[in-house]
């Protein structure tokens, strides 16, 4: 999947910031996604969802609603209309680049504004909820305690989330005058709702009253104990590629093209490793390892990256993990023990650093062996291990040949 940062005029003419992600592969389709009240477009489950519908050809656009994340504007002037108006702008801006989004997908009130604006949205063939609530007033009670004081002032800061906004009367008004009844009820689109029967935040009556206003075909899949966010990572990505698998039957799969072969991305030769990292704003770099393997590369969102696949020191110390579990197993087998399994924890440290000292680092290697052996051949398995290719390699001298290309 490669992710390139995007922006485009909103509603109002405020910039909007964007993630595009995109299929490796042949593009089959692309989805817009909208994410919960108050959220962002970085959220995990806009992420995993994006990752699993690119894997399948799909390339996604997240974006933050005006006012939120690092889009320009002021949230407390926004509302549910506002931001049915973004993405409009948005399926308007896919469209100029000559990627109209077949699939909405929306998650909290932004399901409620993805069935809101599909009638809206021409080239959509199918629309996607997840714990969306079928009235967009639901998102007040959120804020009840302050209700009162933003109607007769006019706005009044709520905390949300552990991050305060202003909220103005506009806002009020227009949610509580929202309703879905009827978009739901002629949407002529396919539609999946997923929610969670234990959701404490936008309880699972209100997939039912949407299940129940929409026409076929409609499905209903049940997130089992998922919280609403869906911040554990297994409810993420079940949804994910429960949406992904879906989605596939409304999209046209991709016709081989003539000269397909010659547009494809070039792959690294045999025995290369290829590194391309082409976001100016981030670190996300596409691995190409020889002529059939490719996979991201990232660095941690603590350290400013994404989080969207494995850091540099991460792929050094699976490297050695690789290494000593595959020597171990050629070992084994050649001898004709019964070594069943074997699983390799390593990590990093730097252990000096000093600003005169020389830089030295600890890679702690810990080997489980599992199967019927003896002591003896497990002490020769641990003896083994030291002798992998790779860590032959850090324990030796290594030369590195820097040239231009």
């Amino acid at each position: 999947m490669a992710s390139e940062r995007v922006e485009f005029e909103g509603h109002e003419g405020d910039r909007l910031a964007a993630r595009l992600d995109r299929p490796d592969g042949p593009l089959r389709a692309t989805a817009l996604f909208a994410h919960c009240f108050t959220c962002g477009k970085d959220v995990a489950a806009a992420r995993r969802i994006a990752a699993a519908l690119a894997a399948r050809g799909v390339a996604v656009l997240r974006f933050d609603f005006t006012g939120l994340g690092h889009s320009d504007g002021e949230f407390g002037n926004t509302g549910f209309t506002s931001n049915v108006m973004d993405l409009v702008q948005a399926a308007r801006f896919l469209d100029g680049r000559g990627m109209a989004p077949a699939i909405l997908i929306g998650h909290s009130l932004g399901g409620a504004a993805v069935l809101a604006a599909a009638g809206e949205i021409a080239s959509v063939k199918a629309v996607a909820t997840i714990g969306a609530p079928s009235v967009p007033a639901h998102v007040l009670h959120n804020f009840e305690a302050q209700l009162e004081q933003i109607l007769a002032d006019g706005s009044a800061d709520v905390t949300l989330g552990g991050r305060t906004f202003k909220l103005c009367k506009t806002f009020v008004v227009d949610v509580s005058a929202a309703k879905l009844t009827d978009a739901i009820a002629h949407l002529r689109r396919a539609l999946l709702i997923l929610h969670a029967p234990r959701d404490a935040i936008v309880g699972i009556e209100n997939a039912a009253e949407i299940f129940t206003a929409a026409r076929h075909p409609k499905s209903f899949v049940t997130l089992d104990d998922a919280d609403h966010l869906l911040t554990r990572p297994e409810d993420a990505d079940y949804a994910a590629d429960v949406i992904a698998a879906w989605a596939g039957r409304y999209i046209t799969p991709p016709a081989p093209a003539e000269g397909a072969a010659e547009d494809a991305p070039e792959a690294a030769p045999d025995g290369v490793a290829r590194v391309i990292q082409a976001d100016p704003l981030g670190f996300r770099a596409e691995v190409r390892i020889g002529p059939r393997h490719r996979f991201p590369a990232d660095e941690p969102v603590a350290e400013g990256g994404e989080d969207t696949g494995p850091g540099p020191y991460a792929l050094l110390t699976a490297s050695l993990g690789t290494c000593t579990a595959m020597t171990l197993r050629d070992y084994a087998r050649r001898k004709g023990w019964p070594l069943e399994t074997v699983t390799v924890d390593v990590t990093h440290e730097t252990i000096a650093n000093a600003k005169d000292a020389p830089r030295a680092d600890r890679l702690t290697r810990t080997i489980r062996i599992e199967g019927a052996l003896d002591d003896a051949q497990r002490a020769r398995l641990m003896d083994i291990a030291s002798r992998c290719p790779v860590s032959r390699t850090l324990e030796g001298e290594v030369e590195i040949v820097t040239r231009g290309a």
